[in-house]
């Protein structure tokens, strides 16, 4: 299993952050190989990717949330295994630090020899690269959601 960790400062005050990220189905806006995520329920998300010519559907079920704090999910089912957590700190009013840890198990020759040279953490890079300009671009989130999930 590899481990990613990186982290972004963005320049949106801490609930700004945290509410964009709980917007599931924009990720496709700022997530490259990201087709489309359905959100199913309070926990689970229905996700399809297109990643170096792999097409992948799998779910996710959030295992932990906390407003302004985290979001913690798994995989489940399927051949995709996952597990990571998204954590939120507010740098000051107006600037907030994103940090994101995943555990991933590369699955096929492909993705085993992507991992190897580095392109999950490039891309996991990217991802928040990309989810800093989007949700600084906007200035406000496109939704909310501030429900707590509680581990077990």
């Amino acid at each position: 299993m590899s481990k990613v960790q990186e982290s972004i400062d963005v320049d949106v005050p801490l609930h700004t952050a945290y509410n964009q990220w709980t917007q599931f189905e924009e990720f496709p806006r700022f997530m490259e190989g990201v087709k489309e995520v359905r959100q199913l329920d309070d926990r689970h998300n229905h996700w399809r990717t297109s990643i170096a010519g792999v097409d992948r559907e799998f779910d996710t079920e959030i295992v932990d949330q906390l407003p302004d704090e985290r979001v913690a999910w798994r995989t489940v089912g399927g051949d995709v295994k996952q597990m990571g957590v998204v954590t939120f700190q507010p740098l000051d009013e107006g600037h907030t630090r994103v940090r994101l840890a995943m555990n991933v198990e590369p699955e096929g020759m492909v993705e085993k020899a992507a991992d190897m040279l580095g392109m999950l953490d490039r891309r996991v890079r990217g991802d928040l690269r990309r989810f800093k300009g989007f949700v600084e671009s906007r200035g406000e989130e496109t939704g909310a959601w501030r429900g707590r999930v509680s581990p077990g």
